[in-house]
């Protein structure tokens, strides 16, 4: 079992790190897109979403490198979330995270899609929800909580920075094509916001129950589930005891 980490420190830089990676990943998701299906010509074939899914994978390991080079900035909200929360930082972390570090990758975001909006205009609208609020809260909550438990379990138990960023990559495409008809498997707040930003419908009940509160709640409970499924057995019958004294 590996040792319990120490508690984190508040890196107000990061804030600056999280602002441009948010923008650059917006960028090269883009950009994948139109080179798959503008220059290679791959539209409506089905070897596209292999050739996406490979260059998925180069740039995930990417900015898996720059993640780790800054000292833990991030494009994704839902990472920096389940960090500050399996890493137990206290309430400072926690405000810390949820109002610098995650309006940062937002803004980032929506400067990212305007960049790319501008350098490409027929880059796209990005991903939309093609199925009902409550069913598309469903997906894509159930995809985040499968993605988050996997990462936070690898970050946790496994050392090698190649074998867990492959096995997160591949996972994280995987529920990525299973929701993209539902919800576009964005699986990043962030993203999702820069784009209906783009769209105007980023104050609309279906995005912010969607793209917002469902997979908030899912990094939660992911976050918990990890942490307890993972707990040591004698910590585990401590607190049973401990719930038990109290009862009586």
């Amino acid at each position: 079992m590996s040792p319990a980490p120490s508690r984190p420190r508040i890196r107000p830089w990061l804030v600056v790190g999280d602002l441009a990676l948010a923008a650059a990943w917006v960028c090269a998701g883009a950009l994948v897109k139109l080179f798959v299906y503008g220059g290679l010509g791959l539209a409506g074939r089905p070897e596209a979403e292999a050739v996406k899914v490979s260059l998925s994978i180069v740039y995930m390991f990417l900015f898996a490198w720059l993640e780790a080079a800054s000292g833990g900035a991030s494009y994704n909200p839902l990472t920096v979330l389940a960090a500050a929360l399996a890493s137990h930082g206290g309430p400072a972390m926690y405000l810390f995270t949820a109002f610098a570090r995650i309006p940062a990758q937002v803004i980032g975001a929506v400067l990212g899609v305007k960049l790319i909006q501008l350098t490409f205009p027929n880059v796209g609208k990005g991903a939309r929800l093609s199925v009902g609020a409550h069913h598309g809260a469903l997906a894509e909550g159930l995809a985040t909580f499968m993605v988050v438990m996997v990462s936070v379990t690898l970050k946790k138990e496994m050392k090698s920075f190649f074998m867990k960023t492959w096995i997160t990559s591949m996972w994280k495409n995987t529920i990525h094509i299973l929701s993209s008809d539902i919800t576009g498997g964005i699986m990043n707040p962030a993203s999702a916001f820069a784009w209906a930003y783009a769209r105007g419908d980023h104050t609309t009940f279906d995005h912010l129950l969607v793209y917002w509160l469902a997979p908030l709640q899912a990094t939660l409970l992911g976050v918990w589930a990890v942490t307890y499924l993972t707990k040591p057995k004698k910590i585990k019958e401590q607190e049973a005891d401990e719930n038990k004294t109290k009862k009586e």
